[in-house]
C-alpha cells in the first residue's frame, strides 16, 4: 500500500479541526516516548501527534485521512508490549489520553460509560468509592480502558471473573472512513446480528477507534483474603494448581512466582517481601460477601496445598501484609526490566490443566538456549509471562538466543493446544508467531474482516495479521 506523505495542506486541515494548537505536535515537539511502547523494541516516529478530545475530532481526522490515504495509529497510554501503538508507517498518531472522562454511572443497570483515555486505576477507584466493582485487573494499572479493550486485557482476577470482553456491554467506534457507529449497548442479552462489539474487543486498533465504552460493573465484594503459600520447588508449587482448579473452589486469583523474581521486586521497591522461606510461591486470593462464604473455599485449598508439600500457609490478615504482597506482585514486570539491559516477553496461554507442564518447560529452557529467562503468571487461567533477558549479550547473540527461546516456547504452547497471546495481543512484534499458530483459512478470514472495515488499510497498518 502506498500512503500519502503529510504536507502543508494536510497540516492546515488538521489545524482547522484542532483549534488548540498545543494539541498538535510535529517534528522535534514529538516526545521520544511516542516512537515506541513499554518494551521499546519496535521504534518508529509519527509525522504528527494529535491529542484528540472528542468523537467529532476523531471522526473528522479519520474521514480526511481515509480520503487522502494517510496512515493513522491510535494510542492510549502506550503501555503495550507488542508494538500495537507504534506508527510503523509514520503518518498521524491519534493520542486519546485526553478523552478521559467518566460520562455516566447507571446504578439501575450496573453500567458505567467512559471515554477511552480513562485509566484503569481511575475507573477502579471511582466505582469502589461507590460500593461497586470493575473486575478486570491487568498488572499495568496506568493503562487506559481503550487499550485494555483493544487487547482484551485479562489480569489476575480472570480466574473467577473473566477478562475485559466479559465486561464490555457497548462501544462507540469511529470507523476508518470517519463514520461513527455504536455496537451493543446496555442490554444484558443480544442476539441481534453479528457480534460486532465483540469483534472490536481485542482488535488492537486495526478495525476502528473506540471513543466511548459502556462497561458492566458488579457489587463490591465485602470481604477478601489472600493466602501466600511457599513451596520448596517450583515443580511442587505449579503442580498443585491443577488440583486447586479441579477441587471446584474458585479463587479470585491464582498467581505463581519464583524467589528470584521476588528478589528483583524487593530491590526495585526497596521493601522486603513478607516471606523468604522458599524458592517458589503460590499467591491466592478469595473474595465474597462474608467471612463464612470465603473460608470454606480457602480452607479446602489450603488443605490441598499442604497435602502437596507446601511449607506453610500464610494468611494475609492485615492491610499492611496484603498491600506488601500484592504490591510486590504488581512490580514484577518493572523489576525484571530493571535487572537486565533489555528483555523481550512471551505471553502464552495454555489450557489450565497443562499449566504445570508449560511452566516447568520454560523453567528448564534456559539451560538449552543459554539465556536467562524469568517467568511468573496467572496460573489459574493458564496465562504465563516469560521474560527473556539480554544481560551482556552482543546484538548478534541476543537475536539468535532470543529467537531460539521464543520459537521453543511458542512451539511448546502449540503442542499443548495453547495460543500465542493471553492478554498482551499480537501487535507488530508477534505477527510471525500468530501466522504459525493459526490455520491459513482463519488468517484469510481475519484479513477479509480487516478489508471490510478498512479497504484502504490506513488504520494501524502492519499490525496483527496484516502484511
Amino acid at each position: 500500500m502506498e500512503y500519502k506523505k503529510l504536507d502543508a495542506e494536510d497540516m492546515n486541515y488538521i489545524q482547522s479541526v484542532i483549534k488548540d494548537k498545543e494539541r498538535i505536535l510535529c517534528g522535534s515537539e514529538i516526545n521520544e516516548e511516542y516512537s515506541h511502547d513499554e518494551l521499546g523494541d519496535t521504534v518508529s516516529y509519527p509525522d504528527v501527534v494529535i491529542k484528540v478530545t472528542s468523537t467529532d475530532e476523531v471522526s473528522s481526522i479519520m474521514k480526511y485521512a481515509f480520503e487522502k490515504a494517510i496512515p493513522v495509529t491510535p494510542r492510549g497510554a502506550g503501555t503495550g508490549l507488542v508494538g500495537s501503538s507504534v506508527a510503523i508507517e509514520h503518518g498521524i498518531l491519534l493520542d486519546t489520553s485526553l478523552m478521559n472522562h467518566v460520562l455516566e454511572l447507571d446504578e439501575d443497570n450496573l453500567t458505567i460509560t467512559v471515554e477511552p483515555g480513562v485509566l484503569l486505576m481511575e475507573l477502579s477507584a471511582y466505582v469502589e468509592e461507590r460500593g461497586l466493582f470493575y473486575p478486570p485487573d491487568p498488572g499495568e494499572k496506568s493503562a487506559t480502558i481503550g487499550g485494555n479493550i483493544s487487547t482484551n486485557a485479562g489480569g489476575m482476577r480472570a480466574v473467577k471473573y473473566g477478562v475485559t470482553r466479559d465486561y464490555v456491554r457497548g462501544l462507540e467506534v469511529v470507523l476508518p472512513d470517519g463514520k461513527v457507529v455504536e455496537f451493543g449497548g446496555k442490554v444484558v442479552k443480544n442476539s441481534t446480528g453479528y457480534a460486532m462489539k465483540d469483534l472490536m474487543v481485542g482488535s488492537e486498533g486495526t478495525l476502528g477507534i473506540i471513543t466511548k465504552a459502556i462497561l458492566k460493573v458488579l457489587p463490591l465484594p465485602k470481604k477478601a483474603i489472600s493466602l501466600l503459600v511457599p513451596f520448596k520447588t517450583l515443580e511442587k508449587a505449579i503442580g498443585t494448581v491443577p488440583l486447586i482448579i479441579k477441587s471446584r473452589a474458585i479463587p479470585t486469583a491464582i498467581e505463581f512466582m519464583q524467589r528470584e523474581v521476588i528478589i528483583d521486586a524487593e530491590q526495585y521497591l526497596g521493601k522486603k517481601f513478607p516471606d523468604s522461606s522458599a524458592d517458589a510461591y503460590l499467591l491466592l486470593k478469595f473474595d465474597g460477601n462474608s467471612s463464612e462464604e470465603i473460608e470454606k473455599d480457602y480452607e479446602s485449598v489450603a488443605r490441598i496445598c499442604l497435602e502437596q508439600g507446601a511449607v506453610d500457609i500464610l494468611i494475609s490478615d492485615t492491610n499492611e501484609r496484603e498491600e506488601s504482597i500484592w504490591k510486590a506482585r504488581g512490580a514484577f514486570l518493572e523489576a525484571i526490566k530493571g535487572s537486565t539491559s533489555y528483555m523481550d516477553e512471551v505471553d502464552v496461554v495454555v489450557p489450565r490443566s497443562s499449566v504445570n507442564e508449560m511452566v516447568e518447560y520454560i523453567h528448564s529452557l534456559y539451560k538449552e538456549v543459554d539465556v536467562r529467562i524469568k517467568s511468573f503468571g496467572h496460573a489459574g487461567d493458564g496465562n504465563l509471562h516469560a521474560y527473556i533477558l539480554k544481560d551482556d549479550l552482543s546484538e548478534k547473540e541476543w537475536e539468535e538466543k532470543m529467537k531460539a527461546a521464543m520459537d521453543k516456547i511458542y512451539g511448546k504452547a502449540r503442542e499443548l493446544s495453547g495460543q500465542v497471546s493471553g492478554e498482551h495481543g499480537i501487535g507488530y512484534a508477534k505477527k510471525s508467531y500468530l501466522m504459525k499458530a493459526l490455520d491459513p483459512a482463519t488468517v484469510e478470514i481475519m484479513k477479509g474482516i480487516k478489508k471490510a472495515f478498512d479497504p484502504k488499510n490506513i488504520l494501524n497498518p502492519h499490525k496483527v495479521c496484516q502484511v
